[in-house]
Order: C-alpha cells, then structure tokens, then sequence
C-alpha cells in the first residue's frame, strides 16, 4: 500500500525515535544538479506542480530555508575537492568553488525540504557527486572485484586498476569524516541521541550508458541486456555501502535515469532496466526501490530543445559546406549564414517556445534539460520512496 507523503510525514513525527536522521546522496552530474535557480518559477506554472513550489518557498516567497535540515556537500573538479555546507537551501547544486554556492539544485534540494518536514529531529544530508563518473569504473565497490585489464591495457603497460573504485572510497571517506563529528555540520545534532543513517539515494548513470568498451552492443535479439554487468555493479555497491556504515537494512533508493522521457531511445531505454533490476532481487525486497525518474522529464521543454538542436545541426553544416546545406558550394558569407539560420530558427521555433525555454530550462538535455521543476519532482519523489520504505519496515 502506497501512502500520501503528507501521512507518512505525520506518521513519522508522532513515532520517530529522537536520533538526527542522516541520508546519504551520491552519484553522477544529476545528483550535482544542474537546474538553475531562476528556473524555479517555472515549477508554478504547472497546475500540477504549482503546490510543489509553495513547498519550496518560505514566508516572503523567496526559494525556503530548511529550519531543521542542514548538509554536507563534497565534490570537485579533478584534484579540487572540497566542502560545502550549512543549513539546506539552494545553490547546492553543480558547483566550480565546493565551498560558494554555484546557484543551482539538485534533487537534495525538495528531498531535504520533505525530511525535514517529516521529522521532529535534526536532519543531516551527506551528499558526494562529480561530473562525468561511471559506476564501472570510477565508483566501483570492492565486491565489484578488480577492473578488468583489457587486452589493449596490458600490450601498452597500463594498469586502470590503480584508479578503479577512487571515487567511490573518496565518497565512503568524507560520509565518515561528516559523521565522525556531525556537529560540526548539523549545530542541532544531540550526541546523547546519535544518528541514525536513514537512506542513501543514488542517481547516476549516463556515463555507463555511452561506455561502448565496456558494455558493447549486441546483435538484435542477444538473450541478455548488453548492461546487465550494471545490474551486477549495483547490487555490490549496495551491499557494501550498507557494510561500510553499518546499516544492514538502510534503505536504498535507486534513480533510474531518464533523460529523454517517454522516447529515450533503444540504449537508454535498455540501460533503465539494468539499473532498476536491483531493486527485484529477493535480499533487496523491501528495503531497495527503483524510482524512475523519467515522467519526470519536462516533455514541452524536451521538444523546443530537439528543435534547437535541429538549429545547431545546421550551423555546423553551413560552416562545413555539408553537402545537403545552402551552402553546400561554400559561398555563403558569415553574415549571410547568420541570416539564414535566424530565418531558419524562426520557422521551427515561436517567440512563446523560445520564452518557455528560457524560463524552464538552463542546461542540456542530459541534464535532464537544467529544469529544476524536473530536478525538484525528482527530489520529492526520492524522499516519498525512502519513508515508503521506512514505514513498511515498522
């Protein structure tokens, strides 16, 4: 039985045990979050989603401050990683500097809004993600077993090995570190209480779904899904996940990618099955949930962004003389290619398309299009699934 966000949250603050409720979010570029802020309004526009945004708004309309929720956001660029944290709010999103607010949200942002509207204690976000990271590689968990070397690997001398797993023992390190003096995070934290590790949410997966090398395609009608070697990844890295904090039963949410929506193509829509398997396995029932993230997906906005790229793609063959192109003999002026793409982006795109998108969207489509409507569903819907999880297991 599925119930209302609303009960559980009533449920959960009559009967909660007193510890500071920690959760746990790692992943890829989406759990960064790349909506940025300016696209909140738009969540208001949806008579659908128009209550959503109330919820993400304090007393002067402004986007809300979490009265009880505070987090630690670790991430970086390369060799620059560090920390970010105080009390929930936005701009815990992608950001340059870990430490400054990068004016964007993630779905931490509404799933941290709903725990702490659920709970009476303290609640504590520990999140770690970095652009552009697999789970074969850069996150894989020890009983992953080691990188396998391929042949090419082994005739130039290289050993991938080394580096396998590197992000996922980063994020193991920092979630100890937070929770070795949670204080210094989360000011309400009561030590005579103690924390209790709540959740882990995990939302990753394109860099898997493009490694052709690792996961290469098959012929039309193989018994097998070419990305079932995920499938296997997943159910080890939760398993160790729940060793390493010492929660058995921690509840575990998968976000199943879905950039794209409701036409995500044949690749993408066989890696969604991969990453959802987990979830059906009989030691996982119960406590793991695939969320799927793609209905979440702004399909008005999805469609004025294949028409700009439709724009883009005839840029590219104007400056390269394509052959199907106007400017297939290479005469065109630069002015005059200018020209013709403003009257060809005229044709495909009306004035109230371009303003929708500028209002809702602010990054490319795998990024779920930057639209923190989307970013924000996802957000709520997470925490729906964790205090669905929450309340089977009482």
């Amino acid at each position: 039985m599925r119930y209302p966000l609303w009960l559980l949250g009533l449920c959960s603050a009559v009967l909660s045990a007193a510890p500071t409720k920690v959760f746990i979010l790692v992943g890829q570029s989406n759990m960064e979050g790349h909506a940025r802020v300016e696209t909140i309004d738009y969540i208001g526009e949806d008579p659908a989603t128009a209550p959503l945004l109330k919820r993400m708004q304090g007393a002067d309309g402004k986007p809300a401050v979490a009265e009880g929720a505070w987090i630690s956001y670790h991430t970086g660029i390369g060799d620059r990683n560090g920390e970010g944290f105080g009390k929930l709010t936005t701009g815990y999103g992608s950001r340059q500097d870990p430490a400054k607010d990068g004016g964007k949200i993630g779905p931490e942002y509404t799933f941290g809004l709903a725990m702490d509207r659920t709970f009476t204690e303290p609640v504590l976000l520990i999140k770690a993600a970095w652009g552009g990271k697999s789970l074969n590689y850069d996150f894989r968990s020890p009983s992953a077993g080691p990188y396998p070397r391929t042949p090419s690997d082994l005739e130039k001398n290289r050993n991938p090995q080394e580096n396998a797993g590197h992000y996922y023992r980063l994020m193991v390190a920092h979630v100890k570190k937070v929770l070795a003096d949670p204080a210094r995070v989360c000011p309400a934290y009561d030590p005579k209480e103690g924390y209790e590790i709540a959740g882990f949410i995990w939302l990753q997966g394109f860099n898997d779904m493009v490694d052709g090398n690792f996961y290469p395609k098959q012929p039309k009608g193989a018994p097998t899904n070419r990305y079932a070697k995920y499938s296997e990844y997943m159910a080890a890295f939760i398993r160790d996940v729940r060793r390493e904090f010492g929660a058995p039963k921690m509840p575990f949410v998968i976000g199943v990618m879905g950039v794209g929506g409701k036409d995500p193509g044949d690749d993408n829509l066989a890696f969604r099955e991969a990453m959802a398997a987990p979830a059906d396995l009989p030691e996982f029932k119960g406590n793991v949930t695939a969320v799927r993230t793609a209905p979440f997906w702004d399909e008005q906005l999805g469609a004025i962004q294949a028409k700009k790229e439709k724009v883009r793609q005839m840029a590219f063959e104007l400056r390269n003389k394509g052959k199907r192109s106007a400017n297939a003999d290479g005469k065109m002026t630069d002015e005059q290619q200018r020209e013709f793409l403003k009257d060809y982006e005229a044709k495909l795109i009306t004035p109230a398309e371009a303003a929708q998108l500028k209002r809702g969207a602010s990054n490319a489509g795998y990024h779920y299009l930057g639209c923190a409507k989307t970013f924000a569903l996802m957000g709520e819907a997470f925490a729906e699934a964790n205090l669905q999880m929450r309340a089977a297991a009482k």
